[in-house]
C-alpha cells in the first residue's frame, strides 16, 4: 500500500519540539491575563465572501494563496483562514459583542496560505493575535503594543526593533493616493508587472515591493506623514510618546503601509534581522473602518497578529530553549506482581502535581532493573523510583537521584507518599 505524507508545508509538530510551543502558549496565556485580554475561538472555514471583503481582492492573499472551495452539500464558498481579523470582526459583530462596550480578545491558531513553503513561512502555519474591538484612542494603540514588547522581551528575544507609521484618515489617504499614482505614472518604466497592475488598484502597495530595481524610486515616492492635518498628527504623537514614556524604542517607518481602505491611524511591526526575508514577528495597526465593511456598525478597532513559526525559530537562533518534556520521576517495577502497588502509589504522586512516567514492560515481563535503569536516565527523569519485591514487602520506595552526578538514594513510605511527593518536583 501506498505510504502517505503530509501535506507540503503543512508540518507535523512533534516531541520534543511540541513542548517549546506549550511553553510558549503558557506564556501567552500569562501575559494575556495580566493584560485583561480574553480568549475568542473562531472556525477555521469561513465564508469566502468575509475574506475578499475584509482581507481585500486586491491583494496576493485574495488572488493567490487562499484555499477555497466549494460546499458539495449546498454549494456555499468556503475558505480556510488565511488571517484571523475579518473572522473576529465577524463574530463581534454576529454576536454583537460590543454592544456593552468595548472588548479586548485574543487568540491562537493555525491559518493557511497556499505559498511556496520556506523558513518561517508555511503553508499551515499558526499566529497568536490580540484584537482590542470598540476603542477609538491612541492609548490602546500603544497598549497593544506594549503588550507584544512585553511578550517578546519575557521571552528573553533580543535585538527586535519596532517601526511605526501613521495612516491618518481617508481624506488624507485618498489626497496621497492621487499624488502617489502621479509620482508613479512619472516613473512608469521603472514599474514591474505587480506595480504596474496595482497602480490604480491599490497604488500604496508598491511602496512595499522587494524588487531591488525599484528602491530607489520608491524612496523618493510622496509620504503619507506629509498629507496628515492635526487630529491625525496629534493621534500619532499621543502614541509615540506613550511608548516613549514605557521605554520602547522605536522608528518611523514611511514605508510601512496597509494596502487596504478601512486601516488608519496607526501600523507597526516588530522585526528582526535574524531571519532573512521572513524578518516581520509581529505585525498590526488601527482598522476603524472594518466593521462597516462587514456589515456593522461603525466600531474603532486595533489589533496585531504574530508569527509564532518565527518567534520560535528566533528563540532557537538566539539559543534560548524553554520547555522540557522530561518527567520528575520514572518509575521501575522489577516484577509484574508489584504493579498495583506501583501504580496505585504514582496516582497519588500526580494528584500532587508531581509528573512521573512508569516504565511500561512487555509480553514477557517488565524487563531487567538495569535496562529500566538505562530507560529512566534516558527519560531525562531527576529521580528514579524502585518498587522492588522488598521494597514492596516493606511498605517503601527506593527514590534514586539521576541527575546531580551523586546517585544519592533514599527510602520513603509508600503510605505517606502525599507528604514526600513534593520533593520529587523541579524547582520553579
Amino acid at each position: 500500500m501506498e505510504k502517505l505524507f503530509a501535506v507540503k508545508g503543512m508540518n507535523d509538530i512533534l516531541p520534543p519540539d511540541s513542548a517549546q510551543w506549550e511553553w510558549f502558549e503558557e506564556q501567552v496565556r500569562a501575559q494575556m491575563l495580566r493584560h485583561a485580554y480574553r480568549n475568542i475561538r473562531t472556525p477555521i472555514v469561513e465564508p469566502t465572501a468575509l475574506f475578499v471583503r475584509g482581507t481585500g481582492e486586491t491583494t496576493d492573499i485574495v488572488e493567490k494563496e487562499m484555499y477555497s472551495f466549494e460546499d458539495k452539500l449546498n454549494g456555499e464558498a468556503l475558505t480556510l483562514r488565511p488571517e484571523n481579523t475579518p473572522g473576529v470582526v465577524r463574530a463581534a459583530i454576529e454576536h454583537n459583542l460590543t454592544y456593552d462596550g468595548g472588548k479586548r480578545l485574543y487568540y491562537m491558531g493555525p491559518m493557511f496560505r497556499h505559498e511556496r513553503p520556506q523558513r518561517g513561512r508555511y503553508r499551515q502555519f499558526y499566529q497568536l493575535g490580540a484584537e482590542a474591538l470598540g476603542f477609538a484612542g491612541p492609548e490602546v494603540d500603544a497598549e497593544l503594543m506594549l503588550l507584544a514588547n512585553q511578550l517578546l522581551n519575557d521571552l528573553g528575544l533580543r535585538g527586535v526593533r519596532v517601526e511605526l507609521n501613521s495612516l491618518g484618515v481617508a481624506s488624507e489617504r485618498h489626497a496621497h493616493r492621487g499624488a502617489l499614482i502621479a509620482y508613479f505614472e512619472q516613473h512608469s518604466e521603472l514599474l514591474d508587472a505587480d506595480a504596474k497592475r496595482r497602480l490604480h488598484a491599490n497604488p500604496l502597495r508598491i511602496l512595499d515591493t522587494k524588487n531591488p530595481a525599484m528602491q530607489a524610486m520608491v524612496q523618493g515616492a510622496p509620504q503619507l506623514l506629509d498629507f496628515l492635518g492635526e487630529a491625525s498628527l496629534k493621534h500619532f504623537d499621543t502614541v509615540k510618546t506613550l511608548l516613549n514614556a514605557c521605554g520602547v524604542q522605536w522608528n518611523v517607518n514611511p514605508r510601512l503601509v496597509r494596502g487596504l481602505d478601512y486601516y488608519s491611524h496607526t501600523v507597526f511591526e516588530f522585526v528582526t534581522n535574524e531571519l532573512g526575508a521572513q524578518g516581520t514577528l509581529c505585525g498590526g495597526g488601527r482598522y476603524d473602518g472594518l466593521f462597516e465593511l462587514l456589515g456593522g456598525k461603525p466600531t474603532p478597532a486595533v489589533g496585531w497578529g504574530m508569527g509564532i513559526e518565527r518567534v520560535l525559530e528566533l528563540l532557537k537562533v538566539q539559543g534560548l530553549t524553554a520547555g522540557s518534556l522530561a518527567p520528575d520521576a520514572y518509575a521501575i517495577v522489577a516484577e509484574v506482581s508489584g504493579l498495583a502497588v506501583a501504580m496505585q502509589t504514582l496516582q497519588v504522586l500526580r494528584s500532587q502535581g508531581v509528573s512521573v512516567q512508569m516504565h511500561a514492560g512487555s509480553s514477557d515481563g517488565m524487563g531487567s532493573i538495569k535496562s529500566q535503569f538505562k530507560r529512566a536516565d534516558a527519560s531525562g527523569a531527576r529521580f528514579a523510583l524502585v518498587f522492588g519485591p522488598d521494597e514492596i514487602a516493606q511498605g517503601v520506595v527506593t527514590v534514586k537521584s539521576l541527575r546531580d552526578g551523586s546517585g544519592a538514594q533514599s527510602t520513603q513510605i509508600l503510605s505517606q507518599s502525599e507528604q514526600w511527593a513534593k520533593s520529587l518536583q523541579s524547582p520553579a
